[in-house]
């Protein structure tokens, strides 16, 4: 397997679509005093999809995003970001505050008040200070742009324990004329993301096709199940999981979802490209990550149980801390996938690190060399496939290891 969901495309600021304006401006959320509240601006008639966690502890910006988007019919003009609170667990007053800085973005940007879409990261349980927001409105009217330093201002101020901005992009010809694609994120800790159609991971994909509410909302639900719905940093699911795609029609390139047209695979494959990129970006800017962990998990009884015994490798603190230190210890990667609930024989399943032989039908492989797989190992990106000999199921998996620095990071994060 070659981890090709993954695989990044070419980024250029270039391929920015049209219709579309960014900014950031500093409203006084983060402690560090740095730029705290991202805003996107898009023109009339562009249409939305999203997806949000499946966490049942829910924060209000997603109860808001939800109830807005099935309002306007999928229609969005206008989304507010704000970083270093995450507005959650914060009871009717967060959902107060919550529109009130969408009544105030509709005021100040000539939209309806169902056209905003907020997000928030940040520390849970501490109260939004909304007027912080609606007094930085008029500042973010004044500096949104189309331009490349405008969008590195949005990318950058949405981010938390980030130690950098995630941008994707992509170019595509449909006929003769050009279709762009755009992808931010910010995710560094708290992703295990478990999105459903109806810390944390914030996405925000941008094209100017035209496409409709429904029709994006298909193209979204297909690019996320193979890429953010397969990492994992943590295994913890956080509260505010977004994952936002609006389409401006800017371009004039009608493309509706069809599994028969070219069009439609063309974009199809462009965002799941976007998507892929972003997510393994997330995943390589892990808190305190050293390794990067590919798994390829085969010969499952269905796809489902692939993924099962994927998610189950990837958050095993066992699994994570022996790729922190370099150990082969390969009994930990098929404990977990016993454990995972999926369908298994243990006598049936084998094991590769980087490349290398460590386990043969349920037991050492006779060619084990503990050393070699060891320098395997100090690489930053290791490849571990486990073939489990039940069927034709497999699912490819992005996690990482688990250091003494993202218990640092956790353990000091609301001090």
């Amino acid at each position: 397997m070659s981890h090709e969901a993954f695989a990044p495309p070419t980024f250029s600021f270039d391929h920015t679509p049209a219709g579309f304006r960014f900014g950031a401006v500093r409203a006084g959320i983060k402690p560090s005093g740095k730029p705290d509240f991202a805003c996107i601006s898009a023109v009339e008639g562009t249409t939305a999809a999203a997806v949000f966690t499946s966490n049942r502890m829910v924060a209000a910006p997603v109860l808001v995003g939800r109830d807005h988007l099935r309002r306007s019919g999928g229609r969005a003009r206008f989304v507010a970001v704000n970083a270093g609170n995450a507005n959650c667990a914060t009871g009717e007053q967060g959902i107060e505050a919550c529109l009130t800085v969408c009544k105030a973005a509709a005021k100040e940007f000539s939209c309806a008040t169902e056209e905003v879409i907020p997000s928030s990261t940040g520390i849970i349980g501490v109260p939004l200070p909304a007027e912080k927001l609606v007094a930085a409105l008029p500042q973010v009217a004044a500096q949104l742009g189309e331009s490349s330093p405008y969008v590195q201002q949005f990318a950058e101020a949405i981010l938390t324990t980030d130690t950098r901005a995630k941008i994707a992009s992509l170019q595509i010809s449909i006929g003769d004329r050009q279709v762009h694609l755009f992808g931010v994120a910010k995710g560094a800790g708290m992703i295990a993301p478990q999105l459903v159609p109806h810390a944390t991971m914030l996405v925000y994909i941008f094209t100017d096709a035209k496409v409709d509410a429904a029709d994006l909302q298909k193209f979204l639900n297909e690019a996320i199940e193979p890429t953010f719905n397969c990492i994992s940093i943590d295994g913890d699911t956080s509260t505010n999981d977004t994952v936002l795609l609006l389409a401006s029609g800017a371009s004039g390139v009608t493309v509706t979802h069809s599994s028969q047209e070219q069009t439609s695979k063309a974009f199809s494959r462009a965002l799941l490209k976007v998507c892929g990129s972003l997510a393994r970006q997330v995943i390589e800017d892990g808190e305190g990550a050293g390794h990067v962990i590919e798994l390829a998990i085969e010969g499952a009884s269905s796809a489902n149980d692939a993924k099962r015994v994927a998610r189950s490798i990837a958050n095993s603190p066992l699994v994570k801390t022996a790729f922190a230190g370099c150990d082969p210890n390969w009994g930990r990667i098929l404990a977990a996938a016993g454990y995972s609930g999926a369908p298994m024989y243990p006598g049936r399943a084998s094991i590769w690190i980087g490349g290398l032989p460590v386990c043969r039908n349920g037991r050492a492989a006779q060619d084990f060399d503990k050393n070699k797989v060891h320098e395997a190992m100090l690489q930053r990106t290791v490849h571990v496939r486990v073939d489990l000999g039940m069927g034709h199921g497999n699912c490819e998996f992005l996690t990482c290891d688990l250091t003494a620095e993202y218990v640092r990071i956790n353990a000091e994060y609301s001090t």
